[in-house]
């Protein structure tokens, strides 16, 4: 075991002070002296010496290292301090705590332990020493109502939850005065009105609460509700069976309305384009104009496509890539500025829908949990369209001139998302400049001026995976919020930390190993600390935001190495 050990960050530390050591035993929860040089778990407290003024200064400073859910909880509800301010560690134990609750009890454990942990009455006691337990667990459960939002909020058994904790409090406000103020938070949290009495909830009157289960340690793929009809995702609509036009619209979008933004993207008639569910067993069905376009069980057992239309109204699909070679260059057009803000705009109404639960999720879940991914997955595959949406353009231009333009373009558009601090985008164009099937293109690239090499090789360094993306890391840190990160590389951080160690030791749960999930998962924080100023181009573009947010791409790596092969020819 003390091979796989992590050694404890200081942040987890809990300082006691006077405190007198925890009653409860170490085969339910162990402490570690931060000093301790051997690989032997231990539960010693650390006192401090003396200093140098002579004044002996005691302070028991323990480390949380593993231990029950239940005990975990019950230390951190100790360790609250409710008038004065808490001090860092105990603050960043309930942040930890309360983000990565899901990996070792489901939702219902959590609310049984709350529940049992309100009352607190096992011995005689005095007034005060209940009413601070009480406005504990309250403080814990407000906290985390605020942390996770509408993560609780749209799930009607933990809203059940919630009003039991409402009614507890409630029958026990004219008894303890001083939870008035903890009753108007949970009516707030509540979205609900003081116009109950007491009788009405008397303890006769409780039902048993029985508590959706959402956690990872029972089930993976538990849904968060199904989509509301404002709910935005990415729709594919195949222009061919290699390419698409990635739509973000509603659920409740029609298929008229997705059909006027394919036929202005690839610049064609909207009255001779039809949209198309085709079956993957080859079967046609049109949709029409006042269908739903989009479903999530339709997205799984077809494609949409758009199709022409002739005279006699039968349906042809488009040829690979001939018709879409000569469309006019657009992009050629837009000033690199405005395409690089309305990207960040773009990416950051992405990244700030993402909640820090959907990290935890993303790694922990083996099957790949979609309902409780989703905004994270929307962010990803945004990252990944703009990197083919890079390559595609370029391969597209059959003309030598426009494409070396094309790829001054993008160069000047990747430096821009650096310095608007969005380096989601910005890595995207760096890598799709890097495709293969586009840095083969020599007689291209050997017309690049020098002073754009030189550019793309700066902005090339900032990619560099070297010492663990040092280059990267360096560069981010330095940045002042808002900024968007390199969102895979941030995931792959929280999973090197998820499988370099094991989640439980001995049948507890290792909080090393969730602390340090936690501070990772923290940054998104620092990243959104302040908003974008939504700032908008300097000359509002009529073709600019349909041209950002609906993006025409080529997904297949074989077809991108054939039009390279085309425009640029093995010689």
């Amino acid at each position: 075991m003390g091979s796989g050990r992590v050694r404890v960050p200081e942040a987890l530390a809990g300082r006691g002070g006077e405190r007198p050591l925890p009653t409860f035993d170490v085969p339910y929860f162990k402490y570690i002296d931060e000093e301790d040089e051997e690989d032997e778990w231990s539960s010693r407290s650390q006192s401090s010496t003396e200093d140098d003024s002579g004044d002996s200064l005691l302070s028991d400073r323990y480390v949380v290292v593993s231990g029950t859910p239940e005990k975990i909880l019950e230390h951190l509800l100790s360790d609250l301090h409710l008038e004065a301010a808490q001090d860092k560690e105990t603050e960043t134990l309930l942040d930890d705590f309360l983000l990565t609750y899901t990996v070792f009890m489901t939702t219902d454990d959590l609310c049984q332990a709350l529940l049992r942990q309100y009352p607190f009455i096992k011995w005689k006691e005095d007034d005060s020493d209940v009413s601070c337990r009480k406005r504990k667990v309250l403080h814990l459960v407000s906290q985390w109502t605020s942390l996770y939002k509408d993560w609780l909020h749209e799930d009607e058994h933990l809203k059940q939850f919630l009003k039991t904790i409402y009614r507890n409090v409630l029958d026990d406000v004219y008894e303890y005065p001083i939870l008035e103020k903890d009753l108007k938070e949970f009516q707030k949290i509540l979205g609900m009105h003081r116009r109950h009495t007491v009788d009405e909830y008397s303890p006769h009157r409780k039902n048993k609460t029985f508590f959706h289960q959402f956690s990872l340690k029972e089930n993976w793929l538990q849904h968060r509700g199904t989509m509301n009809e404002t709910e935005e995702i990415f729709c594919r609509v195949y222009i061919t069976e290699h390419s698409y036009v990635s739509v973000k619209a509603q659920v409740s979008t029609s298929a008229q309305e997705i059909l006027k933004i394919v036929a202005e993207k690839i610049q064609y008639p909207e009255e001779e384009l039809a949209l198309v569910a085709v079956t993957f067993s080859g079967e046609k069905h049109e949709l029409q104009p006042n269908d739903l376009a989009i479903s999530k069980s339709f997205e799984s057992s077809s494609r949409m496509f758009v199709y022409r239309k002739d005279l006699t109204d039968s349906l042809n699909p488009f040829a690979e890539n001939e018709e879409l070679q000569q469309r006019s260059v657009r992009i050629l057009g837009i000033n690199t500025w405005d395409l690089a803000l309305e990207l960040t705009n773009f990416d950051w109404s992405l990244f700030n829908a993402i909640h820090e639960q959907e990290l935890i999720y993303f790694t922990f879940s083996r099957q790949g949990s979609a309902e409780n991914t989703e905004n994270l997955s929307l962010l990803l595959q945004r990252c990944n369209e703009v990197q083919l949406w890079v390559a595609t353009e370029i391969l597209l231009c059959s003309q030598l001139c426009k494409r070396v333009q094309l790829v001054k373009k993008f160069i000047k558009i990747a430096a821009h998302c650096k310095a608007q601090r969005n380096l989601n985008s910005f890595f995207a164009i760096v890598m799709g400049l890097n495709t293969a099937s586009v840095s083969r293109l020599s007689q291209t690239w050997e017309k690049i001026p020098g002073k754009f090499k030189k550019l793309f090789t700066e902005l090339e360094s900032l990619t560099d995976p070297s010492l663990n993306h040092k280059a990267y890391r360096d560069a981010f840190k330095k940045m002042k919020s808002p900024k968007i990160p390199f969102m895979p590389l941030l995931l792959k951080d929280v999973t090197f930390i998820h499988e370099g160690n094991k989640t439980f030791l001995d049948n507890l749960v290792n909080f090393e190993k969730l602390h340090m999930i936690a501070d990772t998962v923290r940054s998104l924080r620092h990243c959104r600390n302040n908003q974008f100023g939504n700032e908008v181009p300097s000359k509002e573009h009529h073709e600019l935001k349909p041209y950002v947010h609906h993006l025409h791409v080529i997904d297949n790596q074989q077809a991108l190495f054939e039009l390279s092969h085309r425009i640029e020819p093995r010689v």
